[in-house]
């Protein structure tokens, strides 16, 4: 990823005050995925708007910075009861700010607005009460957060209408009597428009590969060619971190047993002040076993009951006669053990467990 220099003059000029992690390098093809589940209940506990919203930035600012593919907001049962209990004033809000009615969409819609390039935000998210205080949030600033004056092989873009040129034109047809795909113009966030031999509907957020190094379009060029591309591919192919997904699920249950990624998660690690101390997990000790080497590895964070509410209320693990969060994960741990606070919250333990847990990522990444 290449990017303008801008170099800041210092009043030492031997200090190196450039920032290495400025610049995106592509690291080689990553084929594993770092998961991070949490219950959209802790948007119930915060009293405001304000702070629901910065709840919501503080999240999306780890996942950003711990290179997080996947976040799942989970319904642990106590999102509404907590609502009811606490903002009762706040139930007959009819202004669509979600934040009150719906703590499980509200933080879904908040992490999936800071997560999409800023460029785009306009034309994929319509203005909602929901987004009034986003503008006020940190940056998460990742790798397919592109100025227009960078390059990357990689871009997110939007499919856009094309201006009418009279008369619709006949698909042209193939000797085989198929028809060809008419290509599509994406704008993504560069002067020129961008051409992908594929027939996407308008509005329709898609990831592009472009030519490797920028060309130079010719007076009358005002498009570039490229081709569209799953949005795993810039991670698969060329290592970059290419933001996250976000999905619901109504239980704790469903995070496991609807992964979408082939073979679900092969490392599970459950949270909990009742857990093994974190820091065991890269202790060499022959009576326990290193952590394998994972394709798809899941942390989940509970709420503020913790995640045995969650089972409680889960209908299917309860016909399964599971009783204990424990038995549900690989590892459960205990993020910082002998802490000063009576409580840690979950924003705070996403930082805390990702910390933790960096070795056991960056160890794969070496494997």
């Amino acid at each position: 990823m290449k990017r303008k220099k801008v170099t800041v003059r210092a009043a030492d000029a031997s200090l190196d005050t450039s920032r290495p992690t400025a610049v995106f390098e592509a690291a080689g093809g990553r084929a594993y995925t770092v998961s991070v589940a949490l219950p959209g209940s802790i948007i119930a506990n915060a009293l405001t708007p304000e702070l629901k919203t910065r709840l919501a930035g503080q999240i999306a600012r780890a996942l950003a910075v711990f290179c997080v593919d996947e976040v799942v907001v989970f319904d642990d049962g106590q999102g509404q009861q907590r609502q009811n209990d606490r903002y009762s004033n706040n139930q007959n809000r009819d202004d669509g700010f979600t934040g009150y009615s719906d703590a499980n969409h509200f933080l879904i819609h908040l992490l999936s607005y800071l997560e999409t390039p800023p460029f785009l935000r306009k034309h994929l998210f319509p203005m909602h009460p929901d987004l009034k205080l986003a503008g006020s949030l940190p940056s998460l600033d990742m790798p397919h957060h592109l100025r227009s004056d960078d390059w990357c092989q990689y871009r997110e873009g939007i499919t856009i209408q094309k201006q009418s040129e009279g008369p619709a034109k006949k698909k042209k047809r193939r000797e085989d009597g198929t028809e060809t795909e008419q290509p599509s113009l994406v704008d993504v966030g560069l002067p020129q428009k961008v051409s992908v031999p594929a027939t996407i509907p308008p509005n329709t957020r898609v990831t592009v590969k472009l030519p490797e190094e920028p060309g130079v379009p010719g007076p009358h060029e005002d498009t570039i060619t490229g081709s569209a591309v799953a949005p795993s591919e810039p991670r698969e192919k060329a290592g970059y971190y290419w933001g996250y997904t976000v999905r619901a699920a109504p239980s704790l249950s469903a995070v496991i047993t609807e992964c979408t990624y082939d073979g679900g998660y092969d490392l599970t690690f459950g949270t909990s002040e009742r857990g093994s101390p974190i820091q065991d997990l890269q202790k060499s000790n022959p009576d326990k076993k290193q952590v394998p080497r994972f394709n798809h590895m899941l942390v989940v964070f509970g709420g503020v009951a913790g995640l045995e509410v969650a089972v409680d209320a889960d209908e299917e693990l309860q016909k399964m006669g599971v009783k204990e969060p424990k038995d549900l994960f690989d590892y459960w741990v205990n993020l910082c053990p002998g802490q000063g606070s009576r409580t840690i919250r979950t924003e705070e333990a996403v930082w805390l467990g990702l910390m933790g847990l960096r070795e056991v990522v960056l160890s794969r990444r070496r494997r």
